[in-house]
């Protein structure tokens, strides 16, 4: 059976730090990273979903945390095809003129080209540290099945290379029952990771979890069942607390997954409150996953 690594999908989001979770005497980010690394081997970074960090941040990262401790990464939303800020770019890459929401099309090749620089330039450090997972291309949820939607895919996945790329397709077409073979073989065949996810169902954008892994790395995000999934408001988007019978059927699903490969990421993303910390601890019991810290 391959590794097991439990975590969540952040660990210094706003909701969390109010929520009691760290202690008072965890009260700066890089206490609260070494507290968080003495209780998880993984977590998923989100923030430069929403900006690229500098270099000297992710340096801070590495410190904070102990050998063997993992960070998976998600990729700059500009990247991915999402609309994106203008003043999320760095001053001197905003195309002038432009409007307030950019799509990657919008910018210079050469513009274009320096934001992927400094995106490895910023994971070069956890990279150097042994502490670089994956690099996870969440794709937006119009993002059709198609060979153009294959072609946008790659081209963002060979930008990420050498490093390993997990993806997260979030259109029901590439799930149908007429589909979901090439798009495994597809992802396969590339070397792509693919990301299954737990979700709410019966919505325009849910995706079913499929349990398969078409690298040496599987994910599986765990987003929750919030009846309020389509509300705008993150924090009702995820609220929501894994029973304990759930989280006992995935332990079992989650050890069979982990037969199919070398290592297994499993990052809870019900990210309200302390609730995402609580059930990764919960699960990772089930697992019999330690810590990094304790795994030293």
């Amino acid at each position: 059976m391959g590794v097991i690594k439990v975590g969540t999908s952040s660990w210094a989001d706003q909701m969390l730090v109010r929520s009691g979770w760290y202690p008072r005497a965890a009260n700066t980010p890089a206490g609260r990273l070494a507290w968080y690394a003495e209780r998880f081997g993984l977590v998923e970074v989100d923030t430069s979903y929403y900006a690229i960090p500098a270099p000297e941040t992710a340096e801070g990262w590495a410190a904070a945390t102990p050998p063997g401790f993992t960070f998976d990464v998600k990729a700059f939303r500009l990247f991915t095809g999402h609309h994106t800020p203008i003043d999320a770019l760095p001053r001197e890459l905003r195309p002038a003129g432009g409007p307030s929401r950019i799509r990657w099309r919008d910018l210079s090749a050469g513009a274009y080209d320096e934001l992927w620089d400094r995106f490895h330039a910023a994971l070069a450090p956890l990279a150097e540290a042994d502490r670089l997972g994956a690099v996870l291309l969440q794709f937006p949820p119009w993002l059709a099945r198609g060979d153009a939607a294959k072609r946008r895919i790659l081209s963002a996945a060979l930008r990420c290379r050498p490093w390993p790329v997990s993806v997260e397709l979030r259109h029901s077409s590439w799930f149908t029952e007429d589909a979901v073979v090439d798009t495994v073989t597809f992802l396969r065949e590339n070397g792509l990771g693919y990301v299954c996810v737990d979700m709410p169902q019966g919505h325009a954008s849910s995706v079913p979890p499929i349990l398969t892994a078409t690298t040496d790395l599987a994910v599986v995000r765990f987003h929750g069942h919030s009846t309020a999934w389509e509300s705008g408001d993150k924090q009702d988007r995820f609220r929501y607390a894994y029973g304990e019978e759930e989280l006992r059927r995935w332990s079992v699903l989650l050890r069979e997954l982990a037969d199919q490969c070398g290592e297994l990421h499993v990052l809870l993303n019900n990210c309200c409150g302390d609730q995402a910390q609580r059930d990764a601890a919960r699960l990772a019991g089930l697992l019999g996953v330690a810590p990094a810290a304790a795994r030293a």
